[in-house]
């Protein structure tokens, strides 16, 4: 009698589109975002059981980016993937991963928030780094994440070479001037939390380039008062996407739970987490409550310097592009 009320129960549920494994989400995601995720998670869980009725389970899993993106090409289950550059997107979309026209699925590009690249430096900022053109002085240790496994890494390279290009220099020149800042590195992360472990466990390196996000993780991981977060003048435009993993909700009937997932990214309540966690909330309402978090700066886009990120992986990134020209790693 029991296994019939089961069977039943399976059925009723796979009926209304809830198949019992559509209680269970898995969102593979990038390396700093694990606090925010963690206290989203919390809020939507709360959300979708007071607009359902239904419990549901998030399971998260982070690493660096691109690491992930493979990882989830090769056969990781995940329900959704939250990322920190499109490109770690367009590949599993180019794979059939996700739909091709991902970024059309939710609003502002499929990007419910975005980041900028800062450096924190120990406390005091005992080296005075103010600006992109103090990296690459000599006898400075600039610790980053290595563009191939992390687009934390990705995003302080392009944020680099677009500086040189917005004061002036000619690409052959911004080469030149992103070949010194990698000559000064001396161990290349994997992703942006292996980066602040390496910088503050390990105590290597005089200046951290990540993302701006990250200075709320390292306070609350390590007390207020270990580094000083220096916004340099000129910085990208990161924008963090979401995209459904059609081929797991096709398995596991997931798919309308996965896409409120994402939609609750978009509300007030996750807006509000999102800046407090020091992501760039897209609701200009938030945005102007937490102006003191959000330093002005000037700000460019991928596209604006580079035309597009896959333009910027074809000629950065790729094998034999032009980090590899740069950069030997050690």
């Amino acid at each position: 009698m029991k296994k019939l009320t089961h069977m039943a129960l399976a059925t009723t549920l796979a009926l209304t589109g809830f198949a019992a494994s559509a209680q269970n989400l898995l969102n593979a995601s990038y390396d700093v975002a694990r606090e925010f995720y963690k206290d989203y998670n919390a809020a939507f869980v709360a959300h979708y059981k007071k607009t359902t009725g239904r419990d549901i389970k998030i399971d998260q899993a982070h690493g660096g980016s691109s690491a992930q993106a493979r990882a989830v090409n090769d056969g990781l289950d995940a329900d959704v993937v939250t990322m920190n550059t499109t490109t770690d997107v367009d590949f599993l979309a180019s794979t059939g991963v996700v739909a091709k026209d991902w970024n059309k699925r939710f609003a502002h590009n499929a990007a419910p928030t975005t980041s900028t690249m800062l450096f924190l430096t120990r406390n005091g900022n005992p080296k005075n780094i103010k600006d992109w053109d103090d990296l690459v002085k000599p006898g400075i240790q600039v610790i980053v994440v290595n563009p191939k496994t992390g687009g934390n890494g990705r995003m302080a390279y392009l944020a680099a070479w677009g500086y040189a290009k917005k004061k002036g220099a000619s690409d052959a020149q911004a080469a030149e001037f992103v070949s010194k800042l990698y000559k000064n590195v001396p161990v290349l992360a994997k992703g942006g939390r292996d980066a602040t472990t390496i910088f503050l466990q390990r105590n290597i390196g005089d200046v951290l380039v990540t993302f701006e996000s990250e200075v709320v993780s390292v306070d609350r991981e390590f007390g207020a008062g270990k580094v000083d977060a220096i916004h340099p003048s000129i910085s990208i435009v990161a924008e963090n996407p979401v995209a459904v993993v059609e081929r797991t909700v096709a398995k596991k009937g997931t798919g309308a739970v996965a896409k409120a997932y994402l939609d609750y990214l978009y509300s007030e309540e996750a807006q509000e987490i999102a800046a407090k966690h020091a992501l760039r909330p897209r609701s200009q309402a938030v945005l102007r409550k937490h102006a003191q978090t959000f330093k002005p700066l000037q700000l460019f886009t991928v596209d604006e310097v580079f035309g597009s990120f896959a333009e910027a992986q074809r000629v950065h990134f790729n094998d034999g592009g032009q980090f590899d020209k740069i950069y030997t790693v050690k």
